[in-house]
């Protein structure tokens, strides 16, 4: 990586720092082997030492689960194989990157590129980037395995350092997930979590779907204005210029031939026909694309994205392909998608102990005892509305680091904080707001996040010394920054008494 003018700061030497120590430790695979180790010991102490917590949901008593017992030796055996072909991102990313590997084979995505870098004001490169990033968690995962790679290639073809293009992707996406223009998948799921914690006191609580949704559209233009702001003033002074290791890959950006841009003419004319298809499936109310209940947000196009991702790839790289003559019969498009897979062979090795650790530690229940836990100490503090909402960011954030899924902890959270909340005085969509918040800005920096070993092998792609440390030392400044400006924008709100929503007041008195 670079040297900077500016490494001399404290700020700089810190993350310098972290890095270090970070990249000193063994292999992300090799650590995350550790950590699954970890688990299966902690497990079976917890056990030994008679942990328990009660369970606010079914009001249980949660007990470790020792997995170095026979039962769970049993378990880890029989079960290691599904852990990674049924962990969530593999698929995912398996499915997005065979249809991205026709498209890159064509060269359909590097005349895009040209053609953004060629037209796009080099000023707003980099919130374009930080603002797409957010927007696309309407699309479920597909900013992690499109936008964030599709960045670095950004950057390294306008002169500037990669790393710090997927870094400014990554920030959005991640760091950003909570803010949102639109509904996304997540805003049904936790809405709906709510609303069952909320009739633990009141049965006839509902909390829609659009409760933060005010709140959100704001955040999204804070977090892509302190995004750019990081990424230009403290990130890429960081890194530096960039110096390829063994990269090969076009830099340059001359002018389209007529060829090419005929072939994106045709490859434009694909996506609309997809797009029109699209549309016939969702305006008409009983459009063959709506969800069961007629709805979008449950429909097979929302939830299915990624499939869309790999057809809709598939289709344009393949009329830009054979239209521009890059494809001339179909081994050629075999051979695009199989160079695709190349790729990722580090990431299947990374993913295979990830999954075991993520396992093992929902396994042993030691993720709801913690989360149980530390709910317990906030609730203990008796103190003002601000000072509350704050520590329990602060608490959703550090539980984020244990837990990789916002509906699974909120799952455990709502429970606990919904109706300890309501007897306060405090709105169920207040209680989410906060915790989404918290949920949100620990992403970039937590191994418990399934992209996250994706992410590092993006990076070692230009940096093939990068490890848990180069990553965590270049979110860390996102991390905290989001974390300053949330908490700001949240407590302006609060003082302003600003609905969080439609009909999602900050305030609730109990029926009586």
């Amino acid at each position: 990586m670079g040297t900077s003018t500016t490494k001399n700061s404290f700020l700089q030497r810190t993350l310098n720092w972290t890095e270090k120590v970070g990249n000193a430790l063994p292999h992300p695979a090799t650590l995350f082997a550790l950590f699954a180790l970890a688990a299966l010991l902690l497990s079976a102490l917890g056990h030994l030492l008679g942990w328990e917590v009660i369970h606010p949901g079914t009001k249980e008593i949660v007990r470790p689960i020792n997995l170095l017992s026979q039962d769970g030796l049993h378990r880890i055996l029989l079960e290691m194989v599904d852990n990674f072909t049924s962990f969530a991102p593999l698929g995912i990313v398996l499915v997005a990157m065979l249809g991205i590997g026709i498209a890159e084979q064509s060269g359909l995505i590097h005349a895009l590129i040209r053609l953004l870098v060629l037209n796009a004001p080099r000023k707003l490169l980099t919130f374009v980037i930080v603002f797409a990033g957010i927007v696309s968690n309407m699309a479920a995962d597909v900013g992690y395995v499109l936008l964030i790679p599709l960045a670095g290639v950004i950057f390294l073809a306008v002169g500037r350092h990669p790393i710090a293009g997927m870094a400014a992707a990554f920030a959005g996406v991640s760091g950003g997930f909570s803010a949102n223009l639109a509904l996304g998948t997540v805003d049904p799921l936790l809405a709906g979590l709510s609303t069952e914690a909320a009739q633990i006191l009141d049965p006839a609580y509902e909390v829609n779907p659009t409760a933060n949704y005010f709140f959100m559209v704001a955040s999204t233009f804070v977090i892509a204005f302190t995004g750019t702001f990081i990424s230009e003033r403290v990130i890429e002074p960081r890194l530096g210029k960039y110096k390829a290791e063994n990269n090969t890959e076009d830099q340059s950006f001359d002018k389209l031939s007529k060829k090419e841009l005929r072939g994106l003419l045709y490859a434009a004319f694909t996506f609309l026909g997809i797009l029109a298809l699209t549309l016939v499936g969702i305006i008409p109310e009983n459009g063959f694309f709506r969800g069961e209940d007629g709805g979008l947000l449950s429909s097979p196009l929302i939830r299915g994205v990624v499939a869309m991702l790999f057809i809709t790839a598939g289709a344009m790289g393949l009329t830009y392909g054979f239209f521009t003559g890059a494809f001339k019969n179909d081994s050629d498009v075999i051979n695009g998608m199989a160079d695709s897979m190349k790729t990722l062979a580090t990431y299947l090795v990374l993913v295979f102990f990830a999954a075991q650790f993520v396992a093992y530690f929902k396994w042993s229940n030691l993720g709801i005892i913690m989360a149980v836990k530390g709910a317990g100490l906030l609730m203990s503090a008796n103190i003002g509305m601000i000072p509350l909402m704050i520590l329990f960011i602060l608490l959703s954030a550090t539980i984020n680091m244990l837990m990789g899924s916002a509906s699974a902890k909120w799952a455990i959270l709502a429970p606990i904080f919904i109706p300890m909340f309501m007897i306060m005085g405090y709105s169920p969509e207040l209680s989410q707001v906060v915790y989404r918040i918290g949920d949100s800005v620990t992403n970039v920096i937590s191994p418990m996040m399934s992209f996250f070993a994706l992410i590092i092998a993006f990076i070692q792609k230009y940096d093939s010394k990068a490890g848990i440390g180069t990553i965590i030392a270049t979110m860390v400044p996102y991390s905290l920054a989001f974390l300053l400006v949330w908490i700001i924008l949240l407590v302006g709100w609060l003082l302003l008494g600003i609905p969080l929503g439609p009909d999602a007041g900050l305030h609730y008195t109990l029926p009586g």
